[in-house]
Parts: structure tokens; C-alpha cells; sequence
């Protein structure tokens, strides 16, 4: 566990979630979505729906729709930094997205969209062998984290 990230043991048992993965960089991805599975089964759920999209610009309206019929959503992506805008462009526009979809639904979504400034910053989140950082499961678990939190506000 990387230093200062919550330990988060939760039962999310009784919860459908769905996966969102992009599909640039195929590695890393196979990495988070391995991840999220394994964070998603730690939290003991068995329903898991896994969605493929382009990119992470099309995560947003996937995870919007899959909201509607989900407990939970984790948004797994990659965007690395070239040498022209289109990074900040992408990076904020799945951020505000998914923000919005939460916000609006009320359904959680795990964020695991990773921003990084090269391939090697993110095969080193991937949780792939070797990887020093598994963001997938600390997506999944937080989103699942996330849905028992709002059930106890709920009055």
C-alpha cells in the first residue's frame, strides 16, 4: 500500500458494478482492468459487467448510461503527454465528465484514469508485475467504499 492511502476493507457483496476501459495502451489497460477485478473480488462482488470504449474521452458517456443499472462504475483510462494539447484537453474533459456522471446520478464512480507524462509512469500505476502502484483496485474499492458510505447517509 503506498503510503498515506486508506485502507479500505469493505463488503460490497450484495453490489453490480460495472467496469469502463478504455482501449489506448493495451498493456496498461490489461493491467487496471486486472486491478479493478481483483478489487472488485477482495470487496467479495460477483456481478461485474466489463464495457470497452475507444478512449478516456468516451469513458463519461458509457459510465452515464451504465450508472442507470449499476450500484457502481470504475472508469479505467490512460493519457499520456505528447507534444501537443490534446492531453489537457482529454485529461480534463474525462475528469469534469465523470465528475458529472456521479454527481448526477449519485451512482459512484471509481476513478482510475491515469495522466501521466510518460508510458513508464503508467505501467509503474498499472499494477501490472512489477508495478509500484495498483491504481485499478484502489478505484474499485474506493468506488464500492464510496456506495456503502451514501447507503448510511441515506435517512
Amino acid at each position: 500500500m503506498k503510503q498515506g492511502a486508506p485502507d479500505l476493507r469493505v463488503d460490497g457483496s450484495h453490489l453490480r458494478v460495472a467496469i469502463v476501459a478504455a482501449s489506448w495502451h493495451m498493456r496498461v489497460m490489461d493491467g487496471l482492468i486486472a486491478g479493478a477485478r481483483r478489487g472488485l473480488a477482495d470487496a467479495g462482488v460477483s456481478s461485474v459487467e466489463l464495457v470497452r470504449v475507444p478512449g478516456a474521452f468516451e469513458l463519461p458517456v458509457a459510465c452515464s448510461r451504465l450508472a442507470t443499472s449499476h450500484d457502481a462504475v470504475v472508469a479505467l483510462g490512460v493519457v499520456i503527454r505528447g507534444g501537443t494539447p490534446h492531453f489537457d484537453y482529454i485529461c480534463q474533459a474525462a475528469t469534469m465528465g465523470l465528475t458529472e456522471v456521479a454527481v448526477r446520478s449519485g451512482v459512484p464512480v471509481g476513478f482510475g484514469v491515469l495522466t501521466c507524462d510518460d508510458e513508464q509512469q503508467a505501467l509503474d500505476r498499472a499494477g501490472l508485475e512489477g508495478s509500484s502502484e495498483d491504481k485499478g483496485h484502489e478505484a474499485a474499492t474506493a468506488a464500492v467504499a464510496t456506495v456503502l458510505t451514501l447507503r448510511e447517509l441515506q435517512v
